[in-house]
């Protein structure tokens, strides 16, 4: 992936979580475990595109 469609992605999904969290009401808490949730899925997307963990599609949660 080049480094400029990289950080397009990055700066797309910035962008809709400054929206969600000015926009949309809800609860502070809400807000703050959807942030987390995005932000550890970046982060796990990042390694993977970086090819430090494997392909995501292996990775099961649950049974």
């Amino acid at each position: 992936m080049p480094l400029i469609q990289l950080v397009i992605v990055l700066v797309v999904v910035g962008v809709i979580l400054w929206v969600i969290n000015s926009y949309i009401p809800m609860q502070s808490t809400i807000k703050k475990i959807l942030n987390v949730v995005v932000v550890i899925v970046v982060i796990m997307w990042l390694l993977s595109v970086f090819g430090l963990i494997g392909n995501l599609s292996t990775i099961r949660i649950g049974k």
